[in-house]
């Protein structure tokens, strides 16, 4: 079996989200897609509650397993409490399916944290890191990842993919009363107005 890992702080999800787990699909023969609510600790704020991220995550996998793809949302990293680290995550994830192979779904801006994350040599030893980069006229140099000495760029997948909207618009779009319906999918705009959520 192929899966895929996509992890983040889904504040809130949006279509990028949805259209970059369907373009993995195509690209990487997927069969089952787990996506993982963060406590990233490179990210200090948030704007929806633990709960409501990973209520707005399950409604994010009910729309994608509508299009047939098994899609499924973890809360491992949340039951933790505490800052949650990738590679940690990875692991828990293969002992739960041992035969499986794994690749790792991040967007371009993460990968150029990627040297802070904790033990990320690691990470490119043992899995397949799929980094989906924003389409622009000149390639912006992204960070060479060695293991022992040797180039890891051979287990990193660079996929142009540009999808023109961030969780911060949408935040900032719906604390001040303007539409975010292009935005995200229908249920998490839903729950979004009908949560309250963002409002200032």
């Amino acid at each position: 079996m192929n899966l895929a890992v996509f992890g983040g702080t889904f504040d809130p999800p949006h279509n990028g989200h949805l259209a970059l787990c369907l373009f993995a699909r195509e690209l990487f023969d997927i069969d089952r897609i787990i996506i993982s609510v963060s406590n990233n600790p490179l990210k200090k704020t948030r704007g929806a509650t633990d709960s409501h991220r990973k209520h707005m995550a399950e409604l994010l996998a009910a729309e994608i397993n509508l299009t047939g793809l098994s899609c499924e949302v973890s809360g491992w990293e949340l039951e933790k409490r505490q800052p949650s680290y990738t590679v940690d995550l990875l692991r828990h994830i293969k002992n739960l399916y041992p035969d499986a192979g794994i690749t790792l779904l991040i967007g371009e801006d993460s990968f150029r944290e990627f040297p802070l994350w904790k033990e990320h040599e690691t990470l490119c030893s043992l899995y397949r890191i799929a980094v989906f980069r924003r389409i622009t006229a000149e390639k912006e140099s992204v960070p060479a990842i060695t293991v022992e000495g040797k180039d890891r760029q051979e287990n990193v997948t660079f996929i142009d993919f540009t999808y023109p909207v961030s969780s911060t618009d949408i935040r900032e779009f719906a604390a001040t009363g303007r539409s975010i319906e292009s935005l995200v999918p229908p249920s998490i705009r839903r729950y979004i107005t009908d949560q309250g959520l963002y409002r200032k």
